[in-house]
Formats: structure tokens, sequence, C-alpha cells
């Protein structure tokens, strides 16, 4: 006999995993929004007054201050894939509360640390160093902390992914907010970043609390222990087979052994989906859209406020409305056509924004002046970023049984970082062509 799940009171749920979604993006995010600061440290004088030394210092200093880009972008990307890869097959050896608890604790000491530099004078090439390692651990283990996080939405109902694809929308949203904000302040980027780092710490912290009290709520409860049951009920399942054939125990779909590449066979359209939407969403932005210039502008504060507004905060903003869409209405359904289409589709995005008014700029022409093509591109780009990437993340732990949920919750989470990656990648070969 069938049991009636339990109602999410409060949406208590829905709210801790739009909370922890919050938390997995927001730090990377306010790394990218400090990025000002953390160049501004690479300009340090030298304490030495000897001319030698000063130019030698300065000639450095302005190396590492051009690579900081690059070499984030690499720093960050590269251990976020490897980690979502290692989550993949090794979440079932490690308990789910040490991969979440553990992460956010080791993101949170990231932070704290950061806030309490920002007051420590370093050498430019230590403070250098410094900065990438925290990168490198902060994006190792949110990671993990995304892939557990995907995996645990597989055992609820599908509508509990888009708190999480909500969650990091809004994290986006408010590191560009914040960084408005300091502009209109006029405040130091020393002040500004502090508060940037010691926010992300508060937000972080309220992740880790928000975490700890999920599994005292009851519709986690159920959904936990359903799948717990069905674990144990495959597995004596499995044991009986045992005794008759090991072939035939092989062929039960509903084994604890079920390995990664049956249940990414199930899942295979909807892994590539996400990826190449976001493989085409970070080729194309920042890289090329945060170098588009306003036309409109003369000298006035709007073109101060162009990009900040016009490219971080709308396009933030229209994701997080694309992710958190989902919530209410989910078309085209998971096996429809249309999908794999209108995500294709998004690949024309490229050349309309190289043809906008990129600077500087070498082979391509300038075709849409006004500012507001970009405007009207940016809005499309961005809300079919959060729609369909959110689409395909709650539709993929759907596609397969109950207790493979999980492992497929995380398969999806490693084809969404991948997609991150190659855009990285290819962010730097769409720049070289405008």
């Amino acid at each position: 006999m069938a049991v009636s799940s339990p109602k999410d009171k409060y949406f208590g749920v829905w709210l801790i995993f739009f909370l922890l979604g919050l938390g997995t993006l927001l730090p990377w995010n306010f790394f990218m929004t400090a990025t000002m600061y953390f160049t501004s440290r690479l300009k340090d004088p030298p304490v030495d007054s000897s001319t030698n030394q000063t130019e030698a210092a300065g000639e450095r200093r302005s190396v590492l201050e051009a690579k900081f880009n690059n070499v984030m972008t690499l720093c960050a990307m590269l251990p976020l894939l490897i980690c979502t890869c290692l989550n993949s097959f090794l979440h079932t050896m490690i308990s789910q509360r040490l991969r979440v608890m553990g992460s956010l604790l080791i993101i949170m000491f990231v932070f704290i640390i950061t806030s309490v530099l920002v007051k420590v004078p370093l050498e430019p090439l230590t403070f250098f160093s410094v900065t990438m390692v925290k990168i490198i651990v902060i994006n190792s283990f949110g990671a993990v902390l995304q892939g557990s996080l995907f995996g645990m939405a597989g055992l609820l109902p599908a509508s509990y992914t888009t708190p999480i694809m909500s969650g990091q929308g809004l994290a986006g949203t408010f590191a560009a907010f914040a960084m408005i904000c300091a502009i209109a302040s006029g405040s130091e980027l020393h002040d500004a970043a502090f508060g940037y780092f010691i926010t992300a710490c508060f937000v972080i912290f309220l992740s880790l609390l928000s975490y700890m009290l999920l599994p005292k709520l009851e519709f986690f409860q159920f959904y936990r222990d359903r799948n717990r049951k069905q674990r144990r009920d495959d597995d004596n399942s499995v044991n009986l087979m045992n005794k008759d054939s090991k072939e035939e125990t092989a062929a039960q779909s509903g084994g604890q052994n079920v390995s990664m590449m049956k249940i990414f066979k199930k899942i295979w359209l909807l892994a590539l989906s996400v990826c190449f939407t976001f493989t085409v969403t970070i080729g194309i932005y920042p890289a090329v859209t945060a170098d588009t210039k306003s036309t409109l502008a003369d000298g006035d504060s709007w073109d101060l406020y162009f990009t900040p507004v016009c490219c971080f905060l709308l396009f933030n903003l229209c994701d997080w409305g694309g992710r958190s869409l989902t919530a209410v209405c989910m078309w085209p359904q998971k096996d429809s056509v249309l999908l794999p289409v209108s995500i294709m589709c998004r690949l024309l995005f490229v050349p309309l924004f190289m043809l906008c008014n990129v600077q500087p700029r070498v082979l391509l022409p300038i075709f849409f002046h006004h500012d507001g093509f970009f405007i009207v591109f940016m809005i499309f780009f961005a809300f079919s970023n959060g729609y369909l990437a959110s689409l395909c993340m709650c539709y993929g732990p759907k596609n397969v049984l109950p207790h493979e949920a999980e492992t497929a919750g995380t398969i999806m989470a490693f084809f969404l970082s991948l997609g991150l990656a190659l855009g990285a990648a290819l962010s730097f070969v769409f720049r070289a062509l405008v």
C-alpha cells in the first residue's frame, strides 16, 4: 500500500535548498566581483626605494596584473571540473553530511582568512599566490558541495531542483548589486572588498545552520527514508538472486551495483544539453559582454554604470528569473525534441554579441550600434540560460529509478561543471575573433 508523502510545511525544505544553492555560488561570485580589489593589491608600490629593484618589482606586478583574470579562471574551472567528477564516483563512499558540512566549513574558513588579509599588507607575488590557492580551495569544495546538493535534490520531487538553481541565480544578482552599490557609494576598494567577504561568511554560516536543520523536517525525512528502504529492498533482492545466478543479478536494474554508465545512458541527452547550455553562456559571458561599451555615453555616469548594470546585473536578474520560472512552469517536457533544439538555438547569441560595440576589436565590424540591441540580447540570453539549464537539472534525476536519483544528480552536476570549463576555454577564442 502506497504511503502518501507529507506536506512541505511552510516551504521549509524548499527554502533550505534555496539557501544552500545561494551558498554554493555566492563565494565564487564575490571573488569575481572583487577582481578590481585583487588587481589593485598587485599594484602596491614596493617598500625598497632602490631604482633597479623598483623597476623589477614594477615589471613583476604588471605581469601579475595582466595574467590575473586568465589564471583565476583556470584555477577556478579546472578544480571545479575535477572535484565534480570525483564527487560523482566517490559520493557513495563518503557520507553526505561530511561532504556538505565539511565543504561549507572549509569555504567559510577561507573567507574568514580572506577578510583578515584585506587588512594585512603583502608583497604582490605572495598575495597573487595566496589568492590563487584560495580560489582553488573554494572551487574544489564548492564542486563537492554543488554535486552533493543536486544529489540530495534528486531524492525529492523534480521541483526541488528549482530552488537550488534559483539560489545560484540570486548569488550572481546579489554580487552584481553589491558592486553597483560600491560604485555609487564611492567607497574605497579595500573597504568594499572587506564588506563582500564578511557578507559571504555570514551567508555561508546561514547555509550551514539550514543544512543542520534539514534532517529534522518531516518532508525530507520521508523521501530520505524511502530511498534507504528502496536500497535495502534492492540489496535483499540481489542477495536472493545471487543464490541462483550471478548473471541474472547483473541484469537487475535495481541493484546497488548499477554502474555509472548505465545511469548515464538514461540521462545522456539531458547531461549533454546542460553542458552545451553553459558552454555557450560562459563562452560569451563575461569575456565578450563585459567589454561591450555604451554608444550613448559621453563621459557621463551612464558610461560608469553601463557594464555593471546592463551586463552583470541584467544578466543575473534575468538568469535568476529563468531559473525560478521552472517552479511554476516546466515546458517543454523532458522527452520533447524542443528542449535540445532550443538549447542549440542559443548558439546564435555568440555572433549577435560579437557584432555589438565590443572594444577593443580587430576583425569584425560593429553591426548593432545602439545600446538597446545589447540590452535586448542580454535579456533573452540570460533568461534562456537560467530556464533551460534549470529544466535539464530538474529532469535528469527523474529519468532514472528512485534509488539511482542521487547518482544521476551528481552526474548532471558534473556535466554542468564540464560546460563551465569548456565555456571558459572557448571564451579566449571568441574574444580573439572579435
